[in-house]
């Protein structure tokens, strides 16, 4: 005899991604078009530009110290505390939190995990990319700076190019990239824009970013965001195999599934017909308790306590008495002695 098992959270939420996809009409997976294409190396050829405008201290760099000794924080004091807070809408652990619960309520309603296996591709290119670029080429900071006037290249630093800004353009555009209607991606293509653009001015504002670094983070973000449908096969691919596993998961879990087992042998039930009395099973007792001893039962076959019939006994438990008489009932008239 098989238990059926009460459905947990996680078997509701597989459930609906066994359903087919309620996805609009208009919702398209982008392609690497000719368009697309010609952008991504034209976006390329952009990045290695302005690496190698800086790695030749050109007007780049210059423009960098200038911007340096403007110093924009003293400049405008009074917004300071404003870029504090929004310079956090580029930081990697909070808009990945924040994006992440808004994909994961979208695969819920469109019954696929393709926006948050995008959301991981995307973060997990840019830590790689950036990551790489970043303690490659070795960039110290306005604020670490030794030479003036000097690139600061392979010194040790990790500022070139900018993380907040890659992963503002990376994390904010990749709500466009994964819109339904065109419409909505242009919209969030210019939020996740202006978003962007301010997080990389807001470094420089603080002075923890040279103007470079910044520029330098968006083209590496846009670079993330363009190369994206090159890697929706893996996507496609993943997500088969993730449903695929817990396919296999929930069909060993029901082949291994646990069954109730007697707690003690059968007991022996006569046929009907067979002119024998059926003995009724007695209900199972735990082993923790300990077994009375069975000689205050009486001989002859014994029943357990629910099928039992309470007899009242007959008469009254007084013992006779002479004197005493019935209720309701005259007392018998006594002889009366002679004399």
């Amino acid at each position: 005899m098989r238990i059926e098992r009460k459905p947990t959270r996680l078997d509701r939420v597989f459930a609906r991604l066994d359903r087919e996809p309620e996805r609009p009409a208009l919702l398209d997976v982008p392609e690497m078009s000719r368009h697309r294409i010609a952008l991504f190396a034209g976006t390329l050829a952009f990045y290695i530009a302005i690496v190698w405008a800086v790695v030749i201290t050109s007007w780049l760099v210059r423009l960098d110290w200038q911007v340096m000794f403007f110093r924009p924080y003293q400049q405008w004091p009074e917004i300071h505390a404003f870029v504090d807070y929004y310079v956090v809408l580029g930081q990697r652990g909070p808009t990945a939190v924040m994006v992440a619960a808004w994909l994961g309520w979208r695969s819920w309603r469109q019954h696929t995990l393709r926006p948050m296996l995008a959301l991981g591709v995307s973060l997990l290119l840019l830590n790689v990319t950036v990551g790489a670029a970043k303690y490659g080429m070795g960039r110290l900071g306005p604020h670490y700076a030794t030479t003036i006037g000097a690139s600061e290249m392979w010194l040790g630093g990790d500022i070139f190019p900018s993380g907040h800004t890659a992963n503002a353009v990376v994390t904010w555009g990749i709500l466009a990239y994964l819109a339904s209607t065109h419409r909505t991606r242009r919209w969030l293509s210019a939020v996740s824009a202006v978003t962007s653009l301010g997080v990389g001015m807001s470094t420089v504002y603080l002075g923890t970013h040279w103007l470079s670094d910044v520029i330098l983070g968006w083209v590496a973000g846009l670079l993330i965001l363009l190369a994206l449908p090159w890697f929706e096969p893996l996507i496609t691919r993943a997500e088969a195999w993730i449903l695929g596993l817990r396919d296999r998961w929930y069909a060993r879990r029901d082949r291994e599934g646990p069954t109730k087992r007697p707690l003690g042998p059968p007991v022996p039930v006569a046929p009907p017909g067979s002119g024998r009395p059926e003995t009724p099973a007695r209900e199972p007792v735990a082993a923790s308790r300990t077994a009375r001893a069975a000689g205050h039962l009486a001989p002859g076959p014994h029943t357990v306590r629910p099928d039992r019939t309470p007899v009242t006994p007959a008469g009254s438990r007084r013992p006779p008495h002479a004197d005493r008489h019935t209720r309701n009932t005259a007392p018998a008239a006594r002889p009366l002695s002679g004399g």
